[in-house]
């Protein structure tokens, strides 16, 4: 989102959470954290907005917020989503419902890498240091495989990363990036929004970048349209 919109985007969101609690579900992500956003800009934009001690106050509320959000989420007892990815260190689903909230994000642990972690780019099998971000890890294949049938889910959904179409599959469809912020950093790229219907089917909607070209505006036809949950 554009830096000048994250309070108002936020705002909006908390509105409709409170406003249609069983309907809209917020799951946090690693910049719902007091030394990232600091670092990309939200501090300031609160106290340019809003004046320097309203605007300290409103980030510092904002902030204890986010430390009580979710950090996983479960569709159907077959689809799990979170914002970053796998963990090396969780063995049961139960682990994630022990987090205490309010939490900050440590360096490594379980939430630390489900809000941190990536999908490895390569032929790499098993768990890798997350070296471009200097935290957490990035996963090969087979973790997501392994995850999947410990868990018996059939799909990871997660964000984290700009991608180009708004949405990118992993580990022969058994992972799906999707990242919802069009023209993120001047790309030109769309973004993506997921649908599941009660038959597990996915749709992918793209979110055009302003003036950007018609086709984006439409329903993606052809295979990037729809995919079944693998069996």
């Amino acid at each position: 989102m554009h830096i000048k919109c994250v309070a108002k985007v936020i705002t909006l969101l908390l509105a409709l959470k409170t406003r249609y609690p069983e309907n809209v579900h917020l799951l946090r992500g690693n910049h719902e954290c007091r030394t990232v956003n600091v670092r990309y800009g939200f501090y300031g934009e609160c106290r340019s907005r809003y004046g320097l001690l309203t605007g300290a106050r409103l980030w510092r509320a904002f902030n204890r917020t986010f430390d009580c959000m979710p950090v996983a989420a479960v569709i159907g007892g077959l689809i799990f989503c979170t914002h970053g990815g796998l963990s090396p260190d969780l063995h049961h689903i139960a682990q994630i419902d022990r987090i205490r909230r309010p939490a900050t994000v440590p360096r490594r642990g379980v939430l630390c890498d489900l809000l941190w972690s990536d999908p490895a780019t390569g032929p790499i099998q098993g768990w890798r240091k997350n070296v471009r971000r200097n935290v957490s890890y990035v996963f090969g294949a087979d973790r997501v495989t392994d995850f999947l049938s410990r868990f018996r889910f059939k799909l990871v959904v997660r964000a984290h990363q700009c991608v180009e179409g708004g949405y990118q599959f992993f580990a022969g469809r058994k992972l799906v990036t999707v990242f919802s912020a069009p023209d993120y950093n001047g790309y030109g790229l769309p973004g993506a929004v997921m649908s599941v219907n009660k038959h597990v089917k996915c749709t992918f909607q793209l979110i055009p970048v302003a003036g950007g070209a018609a086709q984006n505006k439409r329903w993606i036809a052809g295979r990037r349209t729809a995919s079944k949950i693998p069996k």
